[in-house]
């Protein structure tokens, strides 16, 4: 007997019979569970990368500083960017995984985790390096690793908001928030306590980039054989919701300060933007030691022109020397979105390219930035120089 009934001729709309949905993981669960967690790429996924059904022959230059490899390879990344500016004259291209340190040639990057005290509200930043000595960065490399451990443990406080009795407070509100019916709040408790269970049944096999709270996500999208693909969307629509929750009530107490990350960065001749401000506002007025800001990011789209005005307006009044806060634009693409088939993507991530940034070609934006004399090959310049 299935678990989900279509109803109607055109199967609109589907029900979930929680009679019928196994308590225990079944061995197609336990199959899906190894899929979302492996970092091994299939030829379709390596076709994937390397073959983008889009390519943008007409960028000259190609500005990268924030986005996430997660799992690809950085030979398959280059392949990537060859086809995706096959005319490129100049590039600046580091990779910003979550709290951990990546490299790509001379180039390393991270996008760090980090709380601002002034305003008790995490924040995140970004920093590259060139040519990083290892044997220098030993406190910084603790720093992230702490950071990485920390902010995984989010993942099993997200699922055990899913499951435990202690936080039917916030499934109710999340509930509420999205309309979500008693079925579908069912259906995603059971699953998410087999996704729980696989975990700390696997602990040892389980790669750490894996920990993270898309894997609730990815989980759920791989049952889509199995159950009606209405029902993944809406468990998909209440567990986002249950999700935010979940980060507003996470604790800031055990991340290291955005001035501790600065401060230690910057003795290893790192390199400091703020990524995405139109979430973290306060930061822009808490004066830290940066050089640039992005103005641009796929989420923080409102206050573009607004923000290039204020950096120039800032860097005309001589407030930061010689060393003028610099304009970027933030492309934050996860490439692992890339290695879904199309069916599974979530369309607004999907989009998202390395090195591409449609604001710097937007006729309003651009002539903001031809006023002020910005561009992507001046700002690549000027960053590789303070890098070097």
């Amino acid at each position: 007997m299935e678990a989900v009934k279509k109803i109607g001729a055109a199967a609109r709309c589907a029900d979930i019979d929680l009679r019928e949905v196994p308590g225990e993981a079944t061995e197609e669960e336990r199959a899906a569970f190894f899929q979302v967690i492996s970092t091994q790429l299939s030829p379709e996924q390596i076709i994937r990368i390397t073959q983008p059904q889009q390519t943008y022959p007409r960028q000259d230059y190609v500005l990268a500083v924030h986005w996430h490899p997660e799992q690809v390879p950085m030979e398959l990344v280059d392949q990537r960017l060859d086809a995706l500016y096959p005319h490129s004259q100049g590039e600046l291209v580091i990779p910003t995984q979550h709290n951990v340190l990546l490299h790509r040639g001379d180039y390393s990057g991270v996008e760090v985790d980090c709380y601002s005290r002034g305003f008790n509200r995490k924040v995140q930043l970004l920093l590259h390096f060139k040519d990083i000595k290892m044997e220098r960065a030993e406190v910084l490399l603790c720093m992230l690793k702490h950071t990485f451990k920390y902010r995984s443990s989010q993942l099993f406080e997200y699922l055990n908001t899913l499951v435990e009795p202690a936080f039917e407070d916030r499934l109710q509100l999340a509930a509420a928030q999205t309309n979500t019916d008693e079925d579908i709040v069912g259906f995603v408790r059971v699953q998410a306590q087999k996704l729980k269970d696989l975990l700390l049944e696997n602990e040892e096999q389980v790669p750490d980039d894996a920990i993270k709270n898309k894997l609730v996500r990815n989980f759920f999208d791989a049952l889509r054989q199995r159950y009606h693909d209405r029902v993944i969307d809406k468990a998909q629509v209440f567990l986002k919701a249950a999700k935010e929750i979940v980060k507003r009530h996470f604790s800031l107490d055990y991340f290291y300060r955005a001035s501790e990350v600065i401060e230690e960065a910057r003795s290893l001749g790192a390199g400091v933007v703020i990524p995405h401000p139109e979430q973290f506002w306060p930061i822009l007025l808490a004066d830290y030691d940066v050089d640039g800001i992005e103005v641009w990011n796929p989420q923080s789209q409102q206050y573009t022109e607004f923000l290039i005005n204020v950096v120039n307006r800032r860097n005309r009044m001589g407030w930061h020397g010689k060393r003028p806060i610099l304009i970027f634009m933030g492309d934050d693409c996860h490439l692992s979105e890339k290695l879904k088939a199309p069916s599974e993507q979530d369309p607004a991530k999907a989009i998202r390219e390395v090195g591409l940034q449609p604001a710097w070609d937007d006729y309003a934006i651009r002539k903001s930035l031809i006023i002020n004399g910005v561009n992507r090959k001046k700002v690549i310049e000027e960053y590789r120089s303070r890098l070097s």
